[in-house]
């Protein structure tokens, strides 16, 4: 029993502190959000409506900040089961035991638990949208209990379809295409398709030629980690000396690529997704969040693996913020230009919508925009008085228990506090009886 949409095709969110982020966050007082259709059809102060309208459900906003559901850009969903299983692990560490031990443990069923689980956690805390890098397609079945979790929570998503780390054997063009033709037919859907392969930093020119060769003939937008090394230490131009450059192409983390190589990523129409939080505790390299801005990359944020990380994008804001103010060099400036709360808000928002390809669908207020929204309250001890700074505040001082209402494509997920999601119990003891037969508990 996934998650109980009631019909309400028109709804009218009544006098919230709304706070749009297209083209750069602003903040409107007292202010009304028609849904109509799961759309957003109307925003303005003192919306018109018949109280005697029996298809109109109008929803008290007063107290409430209104703004578009978060847009997660980078998620490893199926470790929802492994949360904090290697928080003070370092990368290498991270990578022997959770990619290459736990990993392979996996069955589908286990994937399943882990995609839903990670899936209803975003939505109880805001995030609406999420790109699963899914690197734990071992067999067909893996991938089919993946997206179906996905279906089941009703989020929106782009399923990455990656293979295993250490398991060629699984890098299989024809389970691509398998789950390409099954699970997303063209057409308007709340799940949609990239191919997450491992990519230049780490796979040889022929793999990586065959692997953006499959993305091209499929249709699908690539998302990929990318490092200086250990196979290439410049991977975007080793991407542009190949002639796979294309636009749309989503690169994840990128700490230690020189300035040249996101040069490329800015001519070459490409985005970026950062994981402040995971880039800092594993030690990837200086913050991202300054440099991205100064070469006008588009830029999203992304809680990446729970393993070792917070799955909350307030979370991640915050990491993002804080971690701009870092002086590399010494010389008590910043080592990229000044990245504000509004900034750091829009990589949560319509930048990381922008990232995914949906900038057009989600991440911003828009009249015709998909009514992804998120109901904060206001009259909440950490927030209050909210009237100083509404955009500071959601950045600096909002946390996932202030979150009153999540809508997606116009339906609560979320009402009053509580998910609405009728078997809960069971995917928490799901979690636990997958945690047992992994053997990843040290208790």
């Amino acid at each position: 029993m996934g998650i109980e949409r009631h019909h309400s095709p028109r709804l009218l969110l009544r006098g919230g502190l709304v706070i749009d982020t297209a083209p750069h966050p602003v903040v409107h007082p007292h202010t009304d959000v028609l849904v109509e259709e799961g759309r957003i059809a109307a925003v303005g102060r003192g919306l018109p409506f018949d109280e005697g309208d029996t298809g109109l459900e109008v929803i008290d906003a007063r107290e409430r900040i209104v703004l578009p559901g978060f847009v997660d850009t980078h998620r490893h969903l199926w470790q929802a089961v492994l949360r904090s299983a290697a928080v003070d692990e370092s990368l290498d560490s991270y990578l022997g035991r959770i990619l290459g031990d736990l990993s392979g443990r996996f069955t589908p069923a286990d994937v399943y638990t882990g995609n839903l689980l990670g899936a209803l956690e975003c939505l109880d805390t805001g995030v609406t949208t999420v790109q699963d890098f899914s690197h734990v397609q071992y067999t067909p079945e893996h991938s089919a209990a993946a997206v179906e979790a996905l279906e089941e929570a009703g989020i929106r998503a782009v399923f990455g379809y990656g293979y295993p780390v250490f398991d060629d054997t699984a890098r299989r063009a024809d389970w691509v295409r398998q789950v390409r033709t099954r699970y997303f037919p063209s057409g308007e859907a709340l799940l949609t398709m990239a191919l997450a392969p491992v990519g230049p930093s780490f796979a040889p020119p022929e793999t990586v030629r065959e692997d953006w060769l499959l993305a091209r003939e499929l249709g699908l937008p690539i998302a990929v980690h990318v490092t200086a090394g250990p196979v290439a230490m410049r991977p975007i131009t080793a991407l542009q000396e190949q002639g796979l450059l294309t636009s749309g192409t989503l690169y994840v983390h990128g700490n230690s690529l020189p300035d040249s190589e996101l040069r490329l990523i800015a001519e070459s129409g490409g985005a970026v997704a950062i994981t402040p939080a995971i880039e800092a505790s594993m030690r990837f390299g200086a913050p991202m969040a300054g440099r991205l801005r100064r070469a006008g990359i588009p830029t999203g944020l992304g809680a990446d693996a729970v393993t070792s990380a917070p799955g909350d994008m307030f979370s991640q804001m915050r990491a993002a913020l804080m971690s701009s103010h870092f002086d590399g060099d010494g010389d008590g400036e910043p080592d990229g230009p000044t990245v504000k709360a509004a900034d750091v808000l829009r990589m949560a928002t319509a930048e990381g919508a922008e990232t995914l390809g949906l900038a057009d669908e989600v991440g911003s207020l828009g009249i015709g925009k998909r009514a992804d929204l998120v109901l904060l309250r206001t009259d909440a001890l950490n927030l209050a008085p909210v009237a100083h700074d509404p955009i500071g505040a959601v950045v600096t001082a909002a946390h996932p228990g202030n979150i009153d209402t999540v809508l997606v494509d116009g339906h609560p997920v979320k009402r009053d506090g509580q998910l609405l999601y009728g078997e809960l119990g069971s995917v928490l003891s799901e979690a636990h009886r997958a945690v047992e037969r992994l053997g990843a508990s040290r208790s």
